[in-house]
């Protein structure tokens, strides 16, 4: 059961096809943590060039999906609901390890807990997982654009 469905996460980013990577939020504690789900489908355009013989999923957007979930987390933590043109703006990521592949057909999990919220900018350690391993970690910060 999600907490959050894709209509709902599409109220907290501005992202679209085919740069949405959060399909549902499946746990949230605001403040602290979430736990959400990007469905990796064959169908996703960048499958076609980045290594079209053997399909994987690029690190850099699985940094983004995680980028992503610290930006519903940071605003169901902070303000509720974003305002229009309210956003949250990736601004570092230090220590990415990509430990295995993503490719079609996985479901990545994606969990990523706040560190520390200094002068507006949020720290955040994020963990994506296919099938309970780790495929990717990072610490991730970000911090708020208002519109």
């Amino acid at each position: 059961m999600s907490i959050m469905n894709i209509d709902e996460v599409k109220n907290f980013l501005p992202h679209r096809y085919p740069f949405l990577l959060v399909d549902k939020v499946l746990n949230i504690e605001v403040g602290k943590s979430l736990k959400a789900l990007k469905n990796v489908t064959f169908n996703e355009p960048h499958f076609t060039g980045h290594f079209p013989s053997t399909p994987i999923m690029p690190g850099v957007l699985i940094i983004e999906a995680l980028a992503q979930a610290t930006g519903i987390l940071a605003f169901k933590s902070e303000v509720g609901k974003p305002k229009d043109g309210q956003i949250y703006m990736l601004v570092g990521v230090d220590n990415a390890r990509f430990k295995r592949m993503v490719v079609p057909g996985d479901q990545l999990i994606l969990e990523v807990e706040v560190l520390t919220v200094k002068r507006g900018i949020w720290k955040f350690k994020g963990t994506a997982y296919v099938d309970d391993k780790i495929a990717t970690s990072a610490e991730l910060m970000c911090t708020q654009k208002a519109g």
